[in-house]
C-alpha cells in the first residue's frame, strides 16, 4: 500500500466502517516509521492498510518494534497467501458494503448447485483487486436444507462473521503436501479425509490429458483434490479446522497456467488461475459434512 492514511480515507468516504484511524508506529531500535490503518470488512475481520512513512521508512519484515528472529529455513514450499474466504450471513449486503468501499470487483461466483450435496447449501461470490492478485471469496449458508448448511453451523461456531480459510499457494504442492505428511505426528496440520477411490478413478477423464501419469499418481498418493476451468489447472488440499471447533481452516493449494509477461518482460501467472475447485465442492463438503458429524458424536458421547 502507498499511503495508508489516503487508503483508509478513501475506504471511509465510500461507506467503510473506520476500525483503527491512521496511526504512526515508530521503531525504536532503527528509529523508522510506519503508518497504520484498520477498516472493517466483515464481524471482527478488518482490512489493514500499512504503508511506510516519515524520513526514515521502516523496511522491516513484520511491523515497528517486532524483533527479527534467526528461524530456521523451513517454508515447505509455501510463498504467499492466495485467497482469503468469509463467511456471512448475508452475502449480497455483505459484498456490496465491501465493493463500495474497498474498489474491488466481482470475479466469480457460485449458487447450492454447484456444491453438489443435499446437505451443505451456500451461495458464494469472489471479489478482486483491479490486478486481480487479491481474492476475496465470500460465502453465505442457504437453509431449508435436509440438514443444516455448514456455513450456519461455522456462524453459530464462531458466533458471527468470520474467516472461514486461508489458501496458502504453494510452487510445489507434491513437495509442499509431502513434507508436511511427514511431520504432522510432531506438530504438523491434520489432513481432512481423502477422496473416495472413484473420485481418482475419474480424474485421468476429467483433467483430459492436462496432467501427466506422474502427477495423477501424486496427487491419488497424497490426498489432493484437482479442478480445472478454460484457463489453468488447479491442485488443492485442506486441513482440518485449526481448532476444537468447526471453523477456520488452511487450504494449500498449487495454479498451473495462465502465465504472462510484464511491461518489464517479468513472466508472473494471473490471479485466480484455475478457478477456486468448483468442481471439487462436492467432495470437499461431504468431507466438512462427515467431520462435522464425528464432532456431533463426540459431543453426545460426553453429555
Amino acid at each position: 500500500m502507498d499511503d495508508a492514511t489516503a487508503a483508509y480515507e478513501a475506504s471511509v468516504e465510500n461507506g467503510g466502517v473506520g476500525v483503527l484511524a491512521p496511526a504512526t508506529l515508530h521503531d525504536a531500535a532503527t528509529g523508522t516509521e510506519m503508518v497504520m490503518s484498520e477498516v472493517k470488512l466483515y464481524g471482527d475481520v478488518v482490512m489493514r492498510f500499512i504503508s511506510p512513512s516519515g524520513d526514515k521508512p521502516y523496511a522491516g519484515s513484520l511491523i515497528p518494534n517486532y524483533a527479527e528472529v534467526d528461524s530456521p529455513e523451513l517454508s515447505y514450499g509455501l510463498t504467499r497467501l492466495d485467497h482469503a474466504v468469509g463467511n456471512v450471513p448475508d452475502l449480497l449486503e455483505t459484498v456490496d458494503y465491501i465493493k463500495d468501499f474497498s474498489g474491488l470487483h466481482s470475479f466469480a461466483e457460485f449458487t447450492a448447485e454447484d456444491v453438489g450435496t443435499v446437505d451443505s447449501g451456500l451461495n458464494s461470490m469472489v471479489l478482486a483487486s483491479n490486478n486481480e492478485m487479491v481474492l476475496l471469496p465470500i460465502n453465505e449458508p442457504t437453509h431449508d436444507t435436509p440438514r443444516k448448511s455448514q456455513i450456519q453451523t461455522y456462524l453459530e461456531q464462531n458466533e458471527g462473521s468470520g474467516l472461514q480459510h486461508m489458501a496458502l499457494m504453494s510452487a510445489d504442492i507434491f513437495e509442499t503436501v509431502g513434507q508436511i505428511r511427514e511431520r504432522t505426528h510432531v506438530g504438523g496440520f491434520d489432513f481432512m479425509p481423502r477422496p473416495s477411490d472413484a473420485y481418482y478413478r475419474g480424474l485421468p477423464e476429467k483433467m483430459d490429458g492436462d496432467l501427466s501419469d506422474y502427477q495423477l499418481q501424486r496427487i491419488e498418493e497424497l490426498g489432493l483434490l484437482a479442478d480445472k476451468d478454460d484457463q489453468g489447472i488447479l491442485l488443492q488440499i485442506f486441513t482440518k479446522p485449526l481448532g476444537d471447533r468447526p471453523t477456520c481452516f488452511i487450504e494449500i493449494i498449487q495454479r498451473i497456467g495462465c502465465m504472462e509477461v510484464d511491461a518489464n518482460g517479468v513472466e508472473f501467472q494471473r490471479g485466480g488461475c484455475g478457478g477456486f475447485g468448483k468442481g471439487n465442492f462436492s467432495e470437499l463438503f461431504k468431507s466438512i459434512e462427515d467431520y462435522e458429524k464425528t464432532l456431533e458424536k463426540e459431543t453426545e458421547s460426553h453429555a
